[in-house]
């Protein structure tokens, strides 16, 4: 529920906290809860419940499909990031399991562990339930059906709780329930032979038994953690040392190319390593402005590099890495046999970048400001996010005067357009104008006492158009007369 809410929240239509939703997935007799929200659960939503029977409990509810892929995807990533606490960390249906042994005292404590991992979590957005318990199964059911934040150290303390604690399915506790064992301490009671009877056909994963020994320590349950993503690289290895390497690159980059299409995946930096006969190891990185997986493109950002690595005697084996993997959707064509003119900018910039360094090929980023020479910054085109096409504001004239320069104006009214300016020695007369554009100054980050300001659009007899604002009103008490100031210019 907490992913979907954040997913909602980047497209920008999250429910508000107070509305019941429910999450739905499809069952064998209709869609079934999947996942609540705190506001649903509270009207008796409840998870494995059919969505029909909680709509006509819960009229309110509002019901949203799940992405058990997403989830799964999600969990997985997640599972990479706990790495932090523990080298051993595998992903539990809908949880996370760590093997901690050996590893607490360098968090000060199982305690201090539990209060580390919840504060990450909820750094992230995400509330969890934790337990630090002996055994898989016992820390299981204590972060389900335990305390906040459960500790312990025998596994006597399960015996409270319900059957359902021991990972049983719905009709293994439901058959408990109705012999009266409806606590583990009242499973634990009694005498096996008479369970062993009666759940012999059981599979291992709904026999309470198997289930209590594996809780208890009796039956090793070992853990599968989650590998390491495999790196996105291509190799190739010489029979022969080479002293030159750039007629090899097209290969590794088509090697490469066909393992990113088969993840669906772009990267968008690239580091090629020579190894040399001696031992040395030499490498050139390149990155780029969007995702990509163009094998031609990607050769392309190496030539004229190479000739600087001192070849010694010979390279026998290149390797061809992908960094910074994103997803990369399959993209065609228009009707009309158009590519994407952003992608063409963007193997421009890559180039530019390649040969003259990262730091010599800039782009304005917009920021969220709404003083003109606030909202924008310039940053290195490869780093800096692309701009949408919607954030282009036409009012705004594409030239700047950093700063904006003082011009002498004759204007009929103190709250009214210019009429007549001097700039540059050079006098314009008014003869069309637009506005006025108030902007407030930001009090956040301004001084006090800094004055608002009005722009005006302006064009001369000539035909020539400015940007021009009055820094102030007259008796606004923030200082003299208003001045006047040409920001920018039209084309």
């Amino acid at each position: 529920m907490e992913r979907w809410r954040k997913v909602r929240a980047q497209a920008l239509d999250a429910p508000p906290d107070d509305l019941p939703v429910i999450l739905a997935a499809e069952g064998s007799h209709g869609p079934v809860i999947h996942a609540v929200s705190r506001a649903a659960a509270a009207l008796g939503a409840r998870v494995g419940a059919r969505v029909v029977d909680a709509r006509a409990a819960a009229p309110a509810l509002a019901v949203a499909w799940s992405d058990p892929a997403g989830d799964a995807a999600f969990l997985q990533r997640l599972a990479q990031w706990a790495k932090r606490w523990s080298p051993w960390v595998a992903v539990d249906g809908d949880g996370l399991v760590m093997d901690t042994t050996g590893v607490e005292h360098l968090f000060g404590g199982e305690a201090a562990l539990l209060r580390d991992v919840e504060a990450r979590l909820a750094g992230l957005g995400l509330s969890a339930a934790l337990a630090v318990a002996p055994t898989w199964g016992a820390a299981w059911a204590l972060a389900r059906f335990g305390p906040v934040r459960a500790t312990c150290t025998d596994t006597a303390a399960l015996d409270p709780l319900p059957v359902a604690a021991l990972r049983l399915p719905g009709d293994a506790a439901l058959a408990l329930s109705r012999l009266g064992l409806k606590t583990v301490g009242h499973l634990r009671a009694v005498p096996r032979p008479a369970l062993m009877r009666r759940f012999a056909r059981a599979a291992p994963g709904g026999n309470p038994l198997v289930r209590l020994d594996q809780a208890t320590g009796l039956l090793p349950e070992p853990l599968a953690p989650v590998g390491d993503p495999e790196p996105l690289r291509a190799v190739l290895r010489l029979p022969e040392p080479v002293q030159d390497a750039a007629p090899l690159v097209p290969d590794l980059a088509r090697a490469l190319a066909a393992r990113l299409d088969r993840g669906g995946q772009g990267c968008r930096r690239l580091v090629l390593r020579v190894f040399r006969t001696d031992g040395e190891v030499r490498g050139v990185e390149a990155g780029f402005a969007r995702p990509t997986r163009d094998p031609a493109h990607m050769a392309r950002l190496f030539e004229g590099r190479l000739e600087r690595i001192d070849p010694g005697f010979g390279f026998d084996a290149l390797v061809l890495e992908g960094l910074s993997p994103e997803r990369l959707d399959a993209a065609q064509p228009d009707l009309a046999g158009q590519v994407d003119e952003r992608e063409a900018l963007a193997h421009l910039i890559d180039r530019l970048s390649a040969r003259l360094g990262p730091a010599a090929v800039t782009r304005p980023v917009l920021r969220h400001s709404h003083v003109p020479e606030r909202a924008e910054v310039w940053a290195e085109a490869l780093r800096a996010p692309e701009t949408p096409a919607a954030a282009a504001r036409a009012a705004r004239p594409p030239v700047l005067l950093r700063p904006p320069e003082e011009v002498r104006v004759l204007y009929a009214v103190p709250e009214g357009p210019p009429v007549r300016l001097e700039w540059r020695r050079r006098r314009l007369d008014v003869v069309r104008y637009a506005g006025p554009e108030r902007i407030a100054p930001e009090w956040w980050r301004d001084r006090a006492g800094t004055r608002l300001r009005d722009y005006f659009r302006i064009e001369d007899a000539d035909g020539c158009r400015y940007w021009l604002f009055r820094e102030g009103v007259a008796g606004d008490g923030r200082g003299g007369a208003p001045r006047w100031f040409l920001h920018g210019l039209f084309p």
